[in-house]
């Protein structure tokens, strides 16, 4: 299945799924998350939600390609940050990594993570905060 023929969920589509997709989902952040600790370095802690008026990021999503519902990360990336990480290739066939609008972005989180803030992980390269990650093993229940 090509990136292009999947689209980010709707709000609506993630409040169907069940328990299962979101172990499935969980398990894949587990997975992608020890490949992306290969390339950066993941904070211990996490920080505000990065959907401040005035940022500067660029939103992505990393979806399940078998159910591209499944939302398994949600990435806000500093707009001048080096590029694209390599770590994204090793990903192989299951996850595909889709632009994201910011309100889109905070809606799906929301969904997911009701908790108001503190959700994402800084994740740094060179020392620096490259951007913030939100893995689905940190989903507590759907709102």
């Amino acid at each position: 299945m090509l990136a292009t023929s999947i689209r980010p969920p709707t709000v609506e589509e993630v409040k169907r799924l069940s328990v299962t997709d979101i172990a499935i989902a969980a398990g894949l952040a587990h997975s992608m998350r020890q490949t992306l600790n290969k390339f950066v370095h993941v904070d211990h802690y996490c920080v505000p939600d990065p959907f401040a008026k005035e940022d500067d990021h660029n939103y992505s999503i990393l979806l399940d390609k078998q159910n591209p519902n499944r939302v398994v990360a949600i990435l806000a990336s500093s707009k001048d940050s080096l590029p694209q990480l390599p770590w994204f290739a090793s990903l192989e066939d299951r996850l595909v990594k889709l632009p994201i609008s910011k309100d889109d972005a905070s809606a799906l989180k929301y969904e997911l993570m009701p908790k108001q803030t503190n959700n994402f992980y800084p994740y740094r390269r060179n020392g620096d905060i490259a951007g913030f990650v939100m893995f689905a093993f940190q989903i507590c229940g759907q709102r």
